[in-house]
C-alpha cells in the first residue's frame, strides 16, 4: 500500500475502532471489520501527512487570478500555470509589507507553505511574502504608482507653481546626519549669500520615513505665517531603490502636491527619479544642483545689473544729447530771437477789431432809432385814447346781455329739475311708508317677503318703516 505521496507503507489490517492489529491477529475463514474514518479524521491525516512530507517554506510561481481583497484586508486567489491551479491565501499581516499591487495575469514568485483547510477539505498555498517574476516589487511598484497618481493629475504641469527669482528665506527638509544637507547649504551661499535657510530635521529612509516628511512638509505649511519661507527643498543622497523607497510613497506625494510653498525635490544622483521628483514644483538632479534651482548666481546678478547699468547710462546719455539738439534748435528760431513780436502783432489785430465793432455798434444804433422814430408816428395817426372808449361801450353791452341769458337758462333748468324730482318721488317704492306701509326682509339674503313660502321657522326677518326705522324679528308660527 502507497500512501499519499507514492511511498510503500505495510498495510495494516483494521482492528475494531479503527485500531490496527498485526496479520497475524487476523481470525482464518472470518472477514475482518472495516476501518471507518470521520471527515475530520480524514483531514487531519491529510494535514498530518503535508506536514511530514512537504518543505516548511515553499517558493511557487504562477500567474495571478481570481484576485480578492476582504474588508478586512486579507487576500484570496489562485496562483495557475499551463498544468493546473494552486489556491492562495495571504493575511493582511503579510499584505501590508508587499510594495507592488497584485492584479488578475501578473506573474509572481511566492514563498509560503502548504496547508489543509478543514472546514472545506480543501489544501490552500499560505503565502508570507511574493514579488513580481521579471521585475523587482520595487520597480513594479513604482511603475504602478507612476501610472495611477498620472491618472489622477498629480504630476499635470498647470498645478506646478512657480519659483521666486530672488527667494528670501528656504526651508530645507533633510537628514541632519547626511551629507546632502551640506551640499545644498554650501551650494546654496556660493551662489546667493544673502538669503536665509531654515532646518528641519527628517529621516529618510527606513520604516514610517515618508509619514515623517509628509507631516514635516505639512507641519511647514500650517506655520508658514510665522515662518514666511519662499521656497521648500526636500531631498536626501544618493542610494539603491530601497534606500531611496520613502520619496516614492503614495502619502509624501500628496503632502507635496498640497503644499501651498513651492517645492524643490532633489533626491540621489541624476540617474535617480522618484515619484517625489514628479509632483514637486520643480527637481533638482541631486542635492548640489537644489542650490542651482532654488536660487540665482551673485555673480550672474551682479553682471545683468552692470550691464542694465551701462545700458541706462548710455540711453540717458543718448537722450541729454537729443534733447541738448533741439534746445539750441528752438533757441535759434525766430520766436526766441524776438519773442515780443507775436504779442505786438495780436495787439494791432485787437486794435483793427475795436475799431471795426464801434462803427458797427454806431451803425446799428442810428438804424434803431430810425424804427422807433417811424412807429411813434403811426400811433399817433391811430388816436388810441378814442379806439379805447369803443372798445369799452361795446364791452358793457356784451357782458349786459351775457349775464340776463345766463340767469333766464337757471330759471329753465331749475323748473325742469323740481318736476323731475316730483316724478323720481312717485317711483319711489319706499314712498308708501310714510302712508303706513311696510317693507319686510330676510335679514341674512336681504330678501323681500312676499308669501309665507319665503321664511321659514326661525328666520330673522328685518321691517323697515318711514323715517328709515328698522324692527328685527323672529319667524315662530307660519
Amino acid at each position: 500500500m502507497n500512501d499519499l505521496f507514492g511511498n510503500q507503507k505495510p498495510t495494516p489490517s483494521p482492528g475494531p475502532r479503527g485500531s490496527e492489529v498485526s496479520p497475524k491477529a487476523e481470525t482464518p475463514g472470518k472477514r475482518p471489520p472495516r476501518q471507518v474514518y470521520t471527515v475530520s479524521q480524514v483531514n487531519t491525516l491529510i494535514k498530518t501527512a503535508l506536514e511530514n512530507s512537504l518543505p516548511g517554506r515553499l517558493t511557487v510561481t504562477g500567474q495571478i487570478s481570481d484576485w480578492k481583497v476582504h474588508t478586512k484586508g486579507h487576500c484570496y486567489f489562485s496562483l495557475k500555470d499551463q498544468g493546473g491551479v494552486l489556491p492562495c491565501v495571504m493575511w493582511a499581516s503579510s499584505f501590508a509589507k508587499v510594495k507592488f499591487k497584485p492584479e488578475n495575469g501578473l506573474a509572481v514568485f511566492a514563498t509560503g507553505y502548504v496547508d489543509v483547510y478543514p472546514p472545506q477539505g480543501k489544501y490552500q498555498f499560505y503565502i508570507e511574502s511574493m514579488e513580481p517574476a521579471g521585475v523587482g516589487a520595487l520597480q513594479l511598484a513604482f511603475e504602478q504608482m507612476v501610472k495611477r497618481l498620472a491618472a489622477q493629475g498629480l504630476f499635470d504641469e498647470a498645478h506646478k507653481r512657480p519659483l521666486p527669482k530672488f527667494p528670501e528665506r528656504i526651508g530645507i527638509l533633510t537628514s541632519e546626519s547626511g551629507a546632502a544637507l551640506q551640499d545644498i547649504v554650501k551650494s546654496i551661499f556660493d551662489r546667493w549669500p544673502c538669503v536665509r535657510l531654515c532646518f528641519y530635521p527628517v529621516p529618510v529612509q527606513g520604516e514610517g520615513a515618508a509619514e515623517k516628511i509628509a507631516s514635516a512638509i505639512k507641519d511647514v505649511n500650517r506655520r508658514n505665517d510665522r515662518l514666511k519661507l519662499d521656497v521648500l527643498i526636500v531631498g536626501r543622497g544618493g542610494g539603491s531603490l530601497e534606500d531611496l523607497w520613502a520619496f516614492n510613497e503614495e502619502i509624501l506625494a500628496r503632502a507635496i502636491y498640497d503644499s501651498k510653498i513651492p517645492i524643490i525635490s532633489a533626491v540621489g544622483h541624476e540617474v535617480d527619479t522618484t515619484i517625489a521628483d514628479l509632483v514637486a514644483d520643480a527637481r533638482a538632479s541631486t542635492p548640489t544642483k537644489a542650490g542651482v534651482v532654488a536660487v540665482p548666481d551673485k555673480r550672474e546678478v551682479l553682471e545683468k545689473l552692470a550691464v542694465m547699468e551701462r545700458r541706462l547710462a548710455g540711453d540717458i546719455n543718448s537722450r541729454l544729447a537729443l534733447g541738448g539738439e533741439r534746445l539750441e534748435t528752438i533757441c535759434a528760431s525766430a520766436v526766441f530771437r524776438n519773442p515780443l513780436l507775436p504779442v505786438r502783432n495780436r495787439q494791432q489785430q485787437l486794435d483793427e477789431m475795436g475799431g471795426g465793432i464801434g462803427e458797427s455798434f454806431r451803425d446799428m444804433l442810428s438804424l434803431a432809432k430810425d424804427r422807433v422814430r417811424e412807429m411813434y408816428e403811426q400811433v399817433v395817426k391811430i388816436e388810441p385814447h378814442r379806439l379805447l372808449g369803443r372798445k369799452t361801450v361795446e364791452v358793457s353791452e356784451l357782458r349786459s346781455r351775457t349775464n340776463a341769458a345766463i340767469s333766464a337758462l337757471i330759471s329753465r333748468v331749475k323748473i325742469r329739475l323740481a318736476e323731475q324730482d316730483n316724478r323720481l318721488a312717485g317711483l319711489n317704492p319706499k314712498a308708501v311708508l310714510r302712508r303706513g306701509y311696510s317693507i319686510t326682509m330676510l335679514k341674512e339674503k336681504g330678501t323681500v317677503i312676499r308669501t309665507t313660502t319665503d321664511v321659514q321657522l326661525g328666520d330673522t326677518l328685518v321691517t323697515e318703516l318711514a323715517g328709515e326705522n328698522l324692527i328685527e324679528s323672529r319667524v315662530t308660527k307660519k
